[in-house]
C-alpha cells in the first residue's frame, strides 16, 4: 500500500518491474526488498486521488496562479500525475513547481512504459517523463511550460535537505513511503520535523497511514492532525476506521480524531519511531521503540482494540 523507497537500496540494480494490475485498471509495482506494493490493490490511480490530490485540497488551491508540491517517495509518479491532473484540469495556466523525492531511479523510469500512462493527459505524460529526466539528463525532455522542479534520488532523510537550504515550502506535500514497520526510517519525529520545514501555512501533508506511531511522531515534530475518512464506511469492517492522516502547520480545516483515534495515541502503539541524526538502520530503530514500549505504563494496544470491538 505504500509507494517508493526511500532509504533502501536493495532495489538498486534492478532494471525491470512487472506491472501489476490493480481494481481500478491501474497498475502498480511489488517491491522484493520490502514485500509491498507500492499502492493500494484496491485500485493505484483511485488512490493517489483520494488519498493525496483530493485530501490536499488541490481543486480549490489550483484556482491560484502559482502552487508548490512536494512528493515524498514519488515512487510511479501517480501521486504527482493525480495533483497535476487535478490542478490543469481546473486551471491549465496554474504554475506547479514540483519536487519529488525517492532512492530508486529504476522505478519512475519503468514507469514511464506506455501502458502505464496512457491513462494521463497528454500534458501530463510529458512532465512525468520531464520529471524523470531530471535525475539523469534535464535537456533530455523539455519542462512543460507550466512546470518547474525535479526528482532528487537518494535518500530521502538527506536529499530533503536540499529543499530546506533553499527555503521550498510546498501548499501540499503527499506523503507516502512503504509502511512503517517496513521503512520505519522515513517515518520517525526528526524526519518528520525536517519535512514540517518544507510546508507552507497554510498547507496540507497527507498520509495514507492511520498508524498511531506515525500520528504521534506527527503531533511531536509539531503538527496539528485530523482523520482522512473511509469514503465508504463499512459496519461489516470495524477495524477500517480511516484511510489515512492529514496534518497542518496552520488552522487548515480538518476532520477531527475520532475519540477511539485518540485513545488509540496513548496506548503503546503510541510510542513514535526516532532517529535524530537521521542515519540509523531500520532495524535501530524498531528495537528502540520495541524497548520503549517494553519499559512504557501506558495501556496495552490489545485492550484498546478489545474496548472497541476491533477483533
Amino acid at each position: 500500500m505504500a509507494m517508493a523507497p526511500a532509504t533502501s537500496n536493495q532495489n538498486l540494480n534492478k532494471t525491470t518491474w512487472e506491472p501489476q494490475l490493480t481494481k481500478d485498471g491501474s497498475y502498480t509495482f511489488f517491491s522484493e526488498a520490502f514485500q509491498e506494493t507500492f499502492h493500494s490493490r484496491q485500485g493505484a490511480k483511485a488512490e493517489a486521488f483520494a488519498k493525496f490530490a483530493i485530501a490536499t485540497d488541490l481543486p480549490e488551491l489550483a484556482k491560484q496562479p502559482k502552487l508548490k508540491l512536494l512528493d515524498v517517495c514519488y515512487g510511479l509518479g501517480y501521486n504527482s500525475a493525480a495533483a497535476l491532473e487535478t490542478i490543469w484540469k481546473i486551471n491549465p495556466a496554474c504554475q506547479v513547481d514540483l519536487y519529488g523525492l525517492d532512492n530508486d531511479a529504476t522505478v519512475p523510469r519503468a514507469a514511464l512504459a506506455p501502458e502505464l500512462i496512457a491513462d494521463w493527459s497528454a500534458p501530463v505524460q510529458q512532465a512525468l517523463k520531464a520529471l524523470v529526466a531530471t535525475s539523469q539528463d534535464p535537456e533530455a525532455v523539455p519542462m512543460p511550460a507550466n512546470l518547474t522542479g525535479g526528482l532528487l534520488i537518494g535518500d530521502a532523510r538527506q536529499t530533503i535537505k536540499l529543499l530546506i537550504d533553499q527555503g521550498f515550502q510546498a501548499q501540499a506535500i503527499f506523503f507516502d513511503p512503504f509502511s512503517p514497520r517496513r521503512c520505519p526510517q522515513l517515518w520517525t519525529v526528526a524526519f518528520f520535523q525536517a519535512v514540517a520545514r518544507c510546508l507552507a501555512t497554510p498547507g496540507k501533508l497527507t498520509t495514507y497511514s492511520r498508524s498511531a506511531s506515525v500520528r504521534a511522531a506527527m503531533i511531536e515534530a509539531g503538527f496539528t492532525i485530523g482523520t482522512l475518512p473511509l469514503a465508504q464506511p463499512d459496519p461489516n469492517y470495524p477495524h477500517e476506521w480511516s484511510q489515512g492522516t492529514v496534518a497542518t502547520l496552520g488552522n487548515a480545516e480538518l476532520t477531527p480524531l475520532s475519540e477511539m483515534e485518540q485513545e488509540h495515541l496513548l496506548t503503546r502503539a503510541g510510542v513514535a519511531f526516532r532517529d535524530p541524526e537521521l542515519t540509523a538502520e531500520a532495524d535501530s530503530i524498531l528495537a528502540q521503540q520495541k524497548q520503549e514500549q517494553i519499559e512504557s505504563d501506558r495501556p496495552s494496544t490489545s485492550s484498546w482494540r478489545r474496548r472497541w470491538d476491533l477483533g
